[in-house]
């Protein structure tokens, strides 16, 4: 007798469990049923990976450079009256606004071009967590960056939030940075883990290239399908350019086509390959899990559909609970869920068919942030997973906040430390773009572009300097194509793990591509996307991890509302979160 499988996976997931389920008689040539396997073993475990990592979860936060989130690290300042962080002896110091001796007399400061916004970077306390959100467009940022000077962040990116103390009420704002009396959170994890000081975006711009690169690793191959822009401009800004080979590049933020939630004036649809692609055709289980995405569920305000909303108490204002344009696989055809249909069960989730039946899912991997925490708790924790939190706790300056982020993230970690699985388990934090927030690192462009109006880190229509060494890199087609100015900006990024380095700064650079990269080197044998996507170039993640040694770096629970690190588990964080 041959058994019969819950879910339709690939020849080559199938084979190691079908040896597994069944015995050979080899008088007769029957095959009889063996003891069934231990239930400890899950399907997801049980999947051959290059490394002892088993389940990725990425946390994508929205809008934070690197210096605005560590430009002190790991050196707080420790005021009465606000969380405490005091390093361990031997934590150490990342490229930053300190190592690089940029706090005073920054060129921000000393360039007049900057006029009543010059400033030097100032510190910003837990009572200024609300800020206002920076300019972090395409063109915007290239121009901050000034030929590679990084002086002119006031003029091209900074916006201006009335009250505060030092630079908060101009544009010079955008020179702010947080410390571990803040974000006390994400210091605890960087000191305990390991975190990178040469993660950027793989393009300038805002949130939905970023979405894009660290699934896909592609922002060529868009499809307007409904639009009333016309191409970039320095005069009109716009979401995409002509990319010189008769397909068009997106450049800044847009909402995917057919989801309901989407304007109807203007959106997309991308072409190309992306990591659900890949996971698919392996049979490898994996989700987008979004806050407010399930639009079934109604809040506490009672607010439902497209309209879930929540009240945040630090930025002291009801926001909604789902931004379309953050939304990674809704871009694709073969991944989005156009009408945020549920899955048909708990046990489906993470899979392409229901289960016990040859039928598609109709989530098709894309869920409601409870749907993670249900999967998890039931047993069915996906191999990879993306997560991106509500609105008010994703981070995003102007509705959210860095302690409304620190609350989401602790929890989820908490919650994940707690489970039979956190031994084999990685979550990697990362954002999706700078928000324009001052950071001094300037990579020179490796993926260049010279379109005459949107490029302008190197000058007027110049992203690169149109030398051989500093080619444009090809479109989904395989041609060059213009668009993709990157490296962009630098970015956090922390690895909390078992198995991480621990107290480790790694100086290994990698992009938002570089997560895509890992999920195919660990489970699909260093497969690409192809199609000209980053992933075939990007860093390696692995400076970050010590597999050598025995996966043994302990626990580390964190108090979500203020970040200190605690004796124990708190009380209810292994019980499934409500979004």
């Amino acid at each position: 007798m041959i058994r019969t499988f819950r879910y339709r996976i690939t020849a080559l997931a199938v084979l190691p469990l079908f040896l597994q389920g069944c015995i050979i008689d080899s008088s007769n040539g029957a095959s009889v049923s063996p003891p069934a396997p231990p239930a400890s073993v899950s399907p997801q475990d049980a999947l051959a990976t290059a490394t002892p990592i088993k389940h990725v979860v990425v946390i994508f936060g929205e809008n934070r450079s690197f210096d605005h989130y560590f430009g002190t690290y790991p050196n707080a300042t420790n005021p009465l009256g606000e969380p405490n962080f005091t390093a361990a002896a031997g934590t150490p110091t990342p490229n930053n606004l300190v190592s690089a001796n940029l706090l005073t007399n920054n060129p921000n400061f000393t360039n007049t071009a900057n006029g009543a916004g010059a400033a030097n970077p100032f510190r910003l306390d837990p009572t200024q967590a609300a800020t206002a959100d920076q300019n972090h467009a395409y063109t915007a940022e290239q121009q901050a960056y000034d030929h590679g000077s990084a002086d002119l962040f006031p003029e091209y990116t900074g916006h201006a939030t009335t009250g505060g103390v030092g630079a908060f009420g101009t544009t010079g704002q955008v020179m702010g940075y947080f410390d571990g009396n803040t974000i006390t959170a994400l210091w605890n994890y960087a000191q305990h883990f390991a975190m990178s000081d040469n993660a950027y975006t793989d393009t300038y711009g805002p949130s939905t290239p970023g979405a894009l690169e660290v699934i896909g690793g592609q922002t060529n191959g868009m499809t307007n399908i409904a639009t009333t822009k016309a191409p970039f401009t320095l005069a009109a800004y716009s979401y995409y350019i002509n990319d010189g080979q008769g397909g068009l590049t997106l450049i800044n933020d847009v909402d995917p086509a057919y989801d309901p939630c989407s304007s109807t004036a203007n959106n997309i649809m991308m072409t190309g390959k992306n990591i659900g692609d890949l996971l698919n055709a392996k049979g490898i289980t994996w989700g987008g899990f979004t806050g407010g995405f399930n639009l079934t569920a109604t809040n506490a305000n009672g607010t439902t559909g497209c309209q879930r909303s929540t009240y945040s108490g630090v930025v002291g204002q009801i926001v909604p609970d789902y931004m379309p344009h953050h939304m990674w696989f809704q871009y694709y055809k073969t991944t989005a869920n156009p009408t945020h249909a549920r899955p048909s069960s708990v046990a489906a989730i993470g899979y392409t068919m229901e289960s016990n039946s040859q039928t598609a899912d109709p989530a098709n991997h894309q869920y409601g942030m409870n749907d993670f925490f249900a999967a998890v708790e039931a047993g069915n924790y996906p191999s990879v997973s993306y997560l991106k939190a509500p609105m008010y706790q994703d981070g995003h300056p102007g509705y959210s906040d860095p302690l409304d982020e620190q609350a989401f993230v602790t929890k989820v970690v908490n919650f994940l430390q707690q489970q039979p699985d956190w031994k084999n388990t990685v979550v990697i934090i990362t954002w999706d773009d700078s928000d324009g927030w001052y950071d001094h690192a300037y990579t020179a462009p490796t993926s260049a572009s010279y379109d005459s109006q949107a490029d302008q880190v190197n000058g007027s229509g110049l992203c690169g300097t149109g030398s051989t060494t500093q080619p444009q890199l090809p479109g989904v087609s395989g041609l060059p194509v213009n668009g993709r100015c990157g490296p962009g900006t630098r970015i956090p990024l922390i690895i909390i793990s078992p198995w991480a380095k621990p107290n480790y700064v790694s100086h290994v650079p990698i992009s938002l591509s570089s997560v895509a990269r890992f999920i195919e080197d660990n489970w699909l044998g260093s497969q690409r996307l192809g199609g000209g996507s980053w992933d075939a170039t990007a860093g390696s993640m692995m400076d970050l991890f010590n597999f050598s040694g025995s996966g043994n770096i302990p626990a580390l629970y964190l108090d979500p509302t203020v970040g200190k690190v605690l004796n124990a588990a708190p009380a209810g964080s292994a019980t499934p979160v409500s979004y």
